[in-house]
């Protein structure tokens, strides 16, 4: 993952990593859709995030991002 989206935690999830609190929506649309790239990052660790407490009906407006193949990122979510 690159600096610029780093979080607390990493996982693998099939072929991608995925960096922080990433909804569990937008990881399900990445197994579904697949997209060329390396996986999804929320950066930094934003309070109301889930896993971070705060409001659920915000956790789908969080920005998600979709690291691409050759580490530029781009908007997947939000």
């Amino acid at each position: 993952m690159p600096d610029s989206v780093a979080s607390c935690h990493t996982a693998i999830v099939g072929e991608y990593a995925v960096e922080g609190h990433v909804p569990a929506e937008f990881i399900a649309r990445l197994l579904a859709d697949r997209p060329t790239g390396r996986g999804l990052a929320l950066p930094g660790m934003p309070a109301d995030a889930p896993g971070m407490g705060g409001d659920p009906s915000t956790w789908a407006r969080q920005p998600v991002v979709l690291i691409a193949a050759d580490g530029s990122v781009k908007p997947f979510a939000a």
